[in-house]
Formats: structure tokens, C-alpha cells, sequence
């Protein structure tokens, strides 16, 4: 939930999974502590043995139900017009499968220019390296393994499960409240970063 607000959506999708597979998903838990790889969750409630069929159901009906219900986050837009009109680029690393993240940014129009999936945690860092990433911007404490691993600044947002404080406490290199933050943030990095 950094730059998307997937929680209606993601939601929506476990109401409808209960009812196909008849199992009692608690959408509303569920959604506050999103961010573990799909499968994480669902072992939560199915046996091991069950957890493939449900999450290539989940994975099948997506699309259809839970991007068209996701939002924009406050500050999304304008942090990414930041960051391309000073020439960088913006790439999405996230947990989410490649197909559901582009056609969330796609139905959100967020400008991005690439988009990686299926990583969590620390392993989102080969991604972060490999595209030369000076900041990576999260809102759970795995992202800010991530930007170690990745050899990038810690930049997160308390709009996922964490708070301000919380994120500090996990190392953050720097942590907002949410992104309408994050342009006042950036100039003064650009800036400072310029002077060194």
C-alpha cells in the first residue's frame, strides 16, 4: 500500500474465495497485515496441500474483482512526478504476481516505468541493484530490508501495518506518515545530496 490502497480490493477477492472454497477468510485481518507473499497468508488458514489450487484461484480472479476496486493513495501521483522530473525513474518492486501489479498501475495511471513481482523482503534487493536504485520506498519492515539488500535509502510510509514510530524502530532510513510527504522529503535529499 504505497502507492496503490489495495485493501477493498484484496478483501473483496478473499470474500469471494470464502465462498467459492467454503472457508471462513477473515477479509478485514487479513488486510491489515498485507504485504507476505500470497501464500504466506493463505497457509494462515488452509493445509499445505491446499494452499496452490486456492492461491491460483485467488491469482485467476483478481483481476476482475479486486484491481478494478483499488485506489490511489494520497500523494502517489505527485511523488512519482517528483521523482521523473528530476530525471529518475520509477520502478514498482512488490510482492503482488507482474500481471495484477502493471494492471493495478495501469488502472490507477500510475506513470511507472517498470514493474517487478513476486519478490519479498530482502530478495526485492537484486531487483533494487540491478536497476541502479538510490531509494526504495515502502510502507512494511521487509521493505526496509529491501533497500539494505538493494543498497538503497530506507524510505518509508505508515500506511501499510507500521507505524511512524515502528518503522524507526525497524531501521527505516526515514519515515513519513503517508506520501504527501514524500516530494517536501525528496527535494531536500536531491539538494543535499547535490551539496555533497
Amino acid at each position: 500500500m504505497t502507492l496503490a490502497d489495495t485493501r477493498a480490493g484484496i478483501a473483496a477477492v478473499y470474500d469471494e474465495l470464502s465462498v467459492r472454497l467454503g472457508v471462513a477468510f477473515d477479509s478485514a485481518a487479513i488486510v491489515e497485515r498485507l504485504g507476505p507473499p500470497l501464500e504466506t497468508e493463505l497457509a494462515n488458514w488452509l493445509t499445505p496441500g491446499e494452499v496452490p489450487a486456492a492461491a491460483d484461484l485467488y491469482r485467476e480472479i483478481y483481476p476482475e474483482i479486486g484491481v478494478p476496486v483499488h485506489t490511489t493513495m494520497a500523494g502517489a501521483h505527485e511523488a512519482i512526478e517528483a521523482v521523473r522530473e528530476a530525471g529518475g525513474r520509477v520502478i514498482v518492486v512488490t510482492g503482488k504476481n507482474v500481471r495484477d501489479a502493471r494492471g493495478t498501475v495501469e488502472a490507477l495511471g500510475l506513470a511507472v516505468d517498470e514493474v517487478v513481482g513476486s519478490v519479498f523482503g530482502s530478495a526485492k534487493g537484486t531487483a533494487l541493484a540491478r536497476f541502479g536504485a538510490a531509494a526504495y520506498v515502502g510502507d512494511h519492515v521487509a521493505d526496509i530490508e529491501a533497500a539494505r539488500a538493494g543498497g538503497a535509502v530506507s524510505v518509508t510510509v505508515a500506511t501499510g501495518p507500521y507505524t511512524v514510530g515502528e518503522l524507526r524502530e525497524h531501521g527505516a532510513d526515514v519515515a513519513l506518515s503517508d506520501l504527501t510527504e514524500f516530494t517536501t522529503w525528496y527535494a531536500g535529499w536531491r539538494k543535499h545530496d547535490e551539496l555533497r
